[in-house]
């Protein structure tokens, strides 16, 4: 799973619990870190809202991590090392960047930011250092819990409280995608089928999965598709009636392609995993807009290394360890 990647996060705060008389605060069920407040995945890579001038680094240098610490080189080093990855951008080698290498370029860097950002999730649920992922991991990871806790009985207990409704739901969520990514079915999940889990705009084989979650959720009526009462859900309650109006106005011009007036499952995949060549394509065309001096449609290597500070900002150590995962995912694309 960012992706990264990103705005923003559907985060989820417990009450505290009271488990044999003992209060407990598990503090925030952590979920999916890719999850939006209307359950869209990969919202790192869908807008430019918030820090875009973060977004645009990391689209560049393909890794939150080395984007970051990329802002403490001098200007000179970090044109330096920017010229080296161009040179990589530059697939056709004329010594030019076209639309189309920038944006097989941000693919590829949305691919190791969600790799990137995986990992360092797969390492922290990855209790016993084997390899591999199990229910059990992964429920004292999220909910924070002890070894001395047993998760089974968390899951109990939040099955059977009222009013932990929302944390039921990511429960149910989280369990019928996990076992939608355990490919082998033997109960645990490697690194690429945790990838899978918490990206699943990585493995189109999820897409059926992210569908039975939302319908299960959302479709009140049980006909299948997501009607607007559906679609606005609790969201709804306390809004004000110009929240309705744009939500309303978002269901009608952007998510229901076919004016239906319901979501179908194409249409339902499209709003929950964002595309990502789309806002790739967008992404492309907003860096050429900051660096294509002279508008001919073609940035120039000079061009670009006097932008320096749209693409990389002045920043990316470990700059052969992302050099080295460029090759790994050379021909991706």
């Amino acid at each position: 799973m960012q992706p990264s990647t990103v705005l923003l996060l559907l985060l989820v705060t417990l009450p505290p619990l009271v488990i044999c008389g003992v209060p407990h605060n598990h503090g925030v069920k952590k979920g999916h870190a890719e999850r939006e407040g209307d359950g869209a995945y990969s919202p790192r890579h869908s807008t430019h809202a918030g820090d875009s001038e973060t977004f645009d680094h990391e689209a560049i240098i393909g890794s939150a991590r080395e984007a970051e610490e990329f802002d403490s080189l001098p200007p000179e080093e970090a044109k330096a090392k920017l010229a080296a990855l161009v040179k990589r951008m530059d697939r056709d080698q004329d010594n030019r960047i076209s639309k189309k290498e920038m944006k097989q370029w941000i693919l590829r860097s949305f691919h190791l930011l969600n790799v990137e950002e995986s990992e360092e999730r797969f390492s922290d649920h990855d209790q016993d250092s084997d390899g591999s992922i199990s229910w059990k991991e992964y429920m004292m990871e999220e909910f924070d819990l002890t070894p001395e806790e047993e998760p089974e009985l968390e899951e109990e207990r939040i099955r059977t409280d009222p009013d932990r409704i929302d944390e039921l739901e990511m429960l149910e969520d989280d369990k019928l995608l996990f076992g939608a990514a355990d490919k082998d079915g033997d109960g645990k999940l490697s690194k690429s089928e945790f990838l899978s889990f918490s990206h699943p705009e990585e493995d189109q084989d999820m897409y059926d999965s992210v569908v039975r979650s939302l319908l299960r959720n959302k479709d009140k009526n049980g006909d299948g598709v997501i009607d607007f009462q559906e679609y606005v859900g609790d969201r709804g309650r306390d809004q004000d009636k110009d929240w309705i109006v744009t939500e309303k106005e978002r269901f009608d011009r952007e998510l229901d392609k076919n004016g239906d007036g319901s979501l179908g499952r194409a249409e339902m995949v499209e709003w929950l995993i964002p595309s990502q060549d789309t806002i790739a394509d967008d992404e492309a065309k907003h860096l050429f807009q900051a660096a294509d001096d002279d508008d001919d449609d073609i940035l120039s290597f000079e061009e670009i290394i006097t932008h320096h500070d749209v693409f990389v900002g002045s920043e990316a150590t470990d700059y052969g360890e992302h050099l080295h995962n460029l090759h790994k995912f050379e021909d991706e694309l």
